[in-house]
């Protein structure tokens, strides 16, 4: 096999891997907040405390997919342009 071929069928690979995990699981953890939904933060004694809610995921600890949020998108559009 060239090395092209590989190539392609690695990124084909790759991306239907992709494809079927946004399809699988839409929702993955919240990248700022690492999936807890809230800050840590520590008191003067230096105990550990919930800190305030995540603005980015409003405290859910999830965030939409990339390629799932590109469907999602691509998908109105249609909707919106078929009617």
């Amino acid at each position: 096999m060239s090395l092209p071929a590989l190539a392609i069928a690695w990124l084909l690979a790759v991306t239907l891997s992709y494809v079927v995990k946004c399809w699988i699981s839409p929702f993955g953890d919240c990248r700022k907040c690492a999936g807890m939904g809230h800050a840590l933060t520590t008191d003067r004694k230096g105990h550990l405390k919930r800190g305030k809610d995540c603005r980015r995921c409003h405290a859910t600890g999830k965030r939409i997919r990339i390629g799932r949020w590109i469907y999602n998108r691509a998908a109105r559009t249609y909707r919106a342009g078929t009617r």
